[in-house]
């Protein structure tokens, strides 16, 4: 396929290059990872766990076992990204390890499914809280949600085309002011439960309402708010010394969120009964209320906020899926482009927009929310499942990061059956999530394994590329940096 005309490479100082730059600190990996995953889930959340588990008790249970196998599965992936030095996380793990088929369907499924409606879900939910206390004691209309929602998707693809360091400096500010917010739910609820408020705590497993065949979509609720340990894996040629780092980032994240999802649901619990849980659209804000009084107001700015994080984080990791999956040739060339001067994947950042706005018209955070963690889940369970297969394939390539071969079959016999029970306690969405995974067989044979489109289709599609490409100012990276 023609491109326009690149710069010659080997005139040019390493540093000059165009290419994504290993500058991605410790810190900085932390706080993508911490930030990511302290997002809207924790806030919204909670009574999707409650709605589905049945009882105070067993929520509590499925939050921690939530934050355990996200440490399993934060640790395989640690042990992926020190073995396999490229980005892509998902994507390029189960490509190394299963091959281009199922690796073809997840990048395919994080295009049009995976990304934008996590986005939405996110992004919808920073819309909420950004609007809503202009509105109470009334919810504030949907429009107007959407159209703020819309704006705050826009800022962040902005922001991460302009800077990768801009965009790395703000998730690590924003870490912060996440932390915050959590440490404000934290603290009433501590005080309160040990000053003797436990009257909510009483028959904590009160089975009358208890459904064990829902029970997987609690865990789906959970592990959203979880989601966001991985993230590290798709920026693994960005972080510095990443044999070191990736494991540091991953295991102080996890616990540190562990730890305070935790606390965070046993304070809501302590001031909110069941039902005042499950009737709320924003648990946040209506713990706020009760609990924190004057202080109240703090609360949407800050998980607004918060949200924004999230929205950030994963948009700027999930580019580099698409950025890689184009530079294996299992995606448009363009994705794999970066702009001359910012040094950003800027084709891939602007191209995921037109779905991410699909999926907020949509606008159903607890429909979005089942309809693509079927897809998610399945693909982290195959990349985990691929650990195990590349362990017994290549026992002596070196690991400089080993986890015990128990922790991904554990892993990924637990993912595989959420993902099985679920298409049980949820056919509608879920199954709609499988018919659009295997969607992309026919089109991975038609236009990847054996392409067979019409000479003056690829001639239209070349030039349609080349006119982006000179439009958008980029090119191919053009050294190597795995």
């Amino acid at each position: 396929m023609e491109t326009a005309p690149e710069s010659k490479k080997d005139e040019e100082p390493k540093d000059e290059a165009v290419h994504l730059k290993r500058e991605i600190t410790l810190l900085q990996a932390i706080a993508l990872t911490i930030g990511t995953i302290i997002g809207s889930g924790i806030f919204i959340s909670p009574k999707g766990v409650l709605m589905n588990s049945g009882n105070i008790g067993l929520s509590l249970l499925v939050w921690l076992a939530c934050g355990v196998l996200s440490m399993f599965g934060a640790l395989c992936y640690a042990d992926l990204g020190t073995t396999i030095k490229k980005s892509g996380g998902h994507y390029i793990y189960i490509l190394e390890t299963l091959g281009p088929l199922p690796a073809f369907l997840r990048v395919w499924l994080e295009f049009i499914l995976i990304r934008p409606a996590s986005a939405a879900v996110v992004a919808l939910a920073f819309g909420r809280y950004v609007i809503e206390p202009l509105f109470m004691p009334c919810h504030a209309p949907i429009l107007a949600v959407k159209l703020i929602t819309a704006l705050g998707v826009c800022l962040v693809i902005a922001l991460n085309c302009w800077s990768v360091s801009w965009a790395a400096n703000l998730q690590t500010a924003l870490m912060v002011l996440k932390l915050v917010a959590i440490t404000l739910i934290i603290v009433p609820g501590m005080v309160a439960l040990f000053s003797g408020h436990t009257e909510h705590f009483q028959d904590p497993f009160d089975s009358s309402s208890l459904a064990l065949d829902k029970l997987p979509l609690a865990f789906y609720s959970g592990m959203f708010a979880y989601g966001g340990w991985f993230f590290t894996s798709y920026v693994t040629e960005e972080i510095v010394n990443p044999e070191r780092n990736i494991p540091i980032a991953v295991i102080v994240s996890v616990s540190i969120v562990t730890v305070a999802y935790v606390l965070a649901n046993v304070s809501y619990y302590t001031f909110l009964t069941v039902e005042e849980v499950l009737a709320s659209k924003a648990v946040a804000m209506s713990f706020a209320d009760i609990a924190l009084n004057r202080f109240s107001p703090a609360i949407p700015i800050l998980v607004a906020l918060s949200c924004f994080g999230t929205l950030n984080g994963g948009i700027f990791a999930s580019a580099r899926i698409f950025f890689v999956a184009s530079r294996e040739r299992q995606w448009p060339h363009l994705f794999s482009m970066i702009h001359i001067e910012r040094h950003t994947p800027l084709p891939a950042l602007i191209l995921m927009l037109p779905v991410i706005f699909l999926m907020v018209s949509i606008g159903d955070l607890y429909g979005l929310l089942n309809f693509f963690s079927f897809c998610r889940w399945l693909f982290i369970g195959l990349a985990t499942l691929g650990l195990v297969i590349h362990r017994f394939k290549y026992p002596d390539l070196p690991r400089p990061f080993k986890v015990p071969i128990f922790i991904p079959v554990v892993f990924t016999v637990t993912c595989l059956f959420i993902v099985g029970m679920s298409l049980y306690s949820d056919p509608f969405n879920t199954g709609m999530g499988c018919a659009i995974t295997l969607s992309g067989i026919p089109l991975y044979y038609l236009m990847v394994k054996n392409p067979r489109v019409p000479e003056k289709c690829m001639a239209a599609f070349n030039s349609l590329t080349m006119k982006l490409q000179l439009l958008l100012t980029v090119i191919p990276q053009e050294i190597k940096t795995f």
